[in-house]
């Protein structure tokens, strides 16, 4: 007889189009079998709650909560829905917007801490992801990624396509691009579905390629949806933030921050967490889950379930008028924009994770507060997240499109 295995944390099944629900969040008499000769049974109770969006006021804004000796006001808004940030050596701020297909430029004429010039720099179809390399702009968007040079005044030249051809988008259409300490290319292919078996061996992995979008090759998969990724400063490791499985229940899949290796498979669709089974979909013939555990590379550190992270920066700020204190160098900040199938939300903030030793160790807030009128409201979806030459983190919110500074007070 094949094993079975009966899990003792949160499962659950969506089939034939409709949620098996049951009256907790839990799983009831869940069977999931190493192979299909046994049938697969999960129930679970998957929730839909998205809190209002009201405006972000002065007064809402001024009780935001940040660690003592922090402070936050807008940098920019009315951006519309401002999504991905990428900031220059000397200060100009681009920032993409998806919906609208735009970048634009700001700046900070007078140093003081709010944009005062704003300008559309560029216009692609879906642009998402962006960063700086060698000089040049790079942005990606569904298919295609553009290079573009930075003129002397930030303005971009007539962006051209160097890769096209990128898997289409389905349910994750949020590209990112970043360039690695190795001087390679790396982008972010999300799933076209919430657990599937895409179809195309390019969807749910991060692409490396050459600077001018040859010689493009998977190097990591099995990532359902990573969108915040970086380079430890010090050990030039490479971490991402993975978004898990939807209507597994309230508190599963957890959002998974994984070290990101070379050829190393996340188990996504079939194993998430610390090894659990995904009843559904099964794996493929007579491979067992067992197999595909065996191969998979589980996460470092785990997150609330359903948090939504999207940007994700390492710090390394200096600055002398907004820089943070000695103990942030070396560490990430990642956003996390919120929930929508959860009974009570959790994200809606920006979080800071501690490295010791140049090794993950723990997740704490940094700017909460945006969850309002006893969960009922938002005000705030944290998105796009950089740093500034002064030091000051920079984070987007694509709801009431303001860009938020956050700087630190000696």
């Amino acid at each position: 007889m094949k094993n079975v295995v009966k899990p003792t944390i949160l499962s659950g099944l969506i089939a034939a189009g409709f949620l098996v629900s049951c009256s907790k969040d839990e799983v009831f008499n869940a069977q999931i079998p190493e192979t299909n000769q046994q049938p697969t049974t999960a129930q679970v109770n998957g929730n839909v709650f998205e809190p209002a969006l009201v405006a972000a006021t002065d007064a809402r804004i001024a009780q935001l909560k940040l660690p003592a000796g922090f402070t936050i006001a807008k940098f920019a808004d009315q951006l519309g829905k401002p999504r991905m940030l990428t900031v220059s050596a000397t200060g100009n701020v681009y920032v993409t917007s998806r919906d609208a297909g735009t970048v634009t430029l700001l700046r900070d004429t007078n140093n003081d801490g709010k944009s005062d010039q704003s300008q559309v720099v560029a216009r692609i179809k879906d642009v998402h992801g962006l960063t700086i390399f060698s000089g040049k702009m790079y942005l990606v968007a569904i298919h295609d990624v553009y290079s573009a040079t930075i003129n002397a005044d930030g303005t971009l030249g007539t962006p051209q396509q160097i890769m096209t051809g990128l898997p289409d988008a389905g349910q994750h259409p949020n590209r990112t691009i970043g360039f690695g300490p190795d001087g390679f290319m790396y982008i972010t292919v999300g799933s076209t579905c919430n657990a599937c078996a895409d179809s195309n061996p390019e969807s749910a992995t991060i692409l490396r390629a050459n600077p001018d979008g040859t010689g493009r090759r998977i190097y990591a998969k099995g990532l359902r949806n990573t969108i915040g990724f970086g380079w430890h400063p010090e050990t030039k490791e490479l971490y991402g933030f993975d978004h898990g499985i939807d209507w597994l229940g309230d508190e599963q899949q957890k959002e998974e921050l994984n070290l990101i290796k070379d050829g190393a498979f996340y188990g996504w669709p079939y194993i998430y967490g610390d090894g659990n089974y995904n009843p559904h979909p099964r794996p493929m013939g007579d491979t067992t889950y067992a197999q595909i555990l065996a191969k998979t590379t589980l996460p470092f550190l785990q997150y609330d379930a359903h948090a939504a992270p999207l940007g994700m920066v390492f710090y390394t700020g200096s600055g002398a008028s907004g820089g943070f204190p000695a103990e942030y160098q070396n560490d990430a900040f990642a956003t996390m924009r919120g929930s929508w199938n959860r009974s009570q939300p959790s994200g809606y903030k920006v979080v800071r994770v501690h490295f010791d030793a140049g090794k993950p160790t723990r997740i704490d807030d940094l700017v909460t507060g945006f969850v309002v009128d006893n969960n009922q409201a938002q005000f705030g979806r944290p998105v796009g997240i950089a740093t500034m030459p002064d030091g000051s983190l920079l984070f987007t919110d694509d709801n009431n499109g303001i860009i938020y500074r956050v700087s630190y007070t000696k």
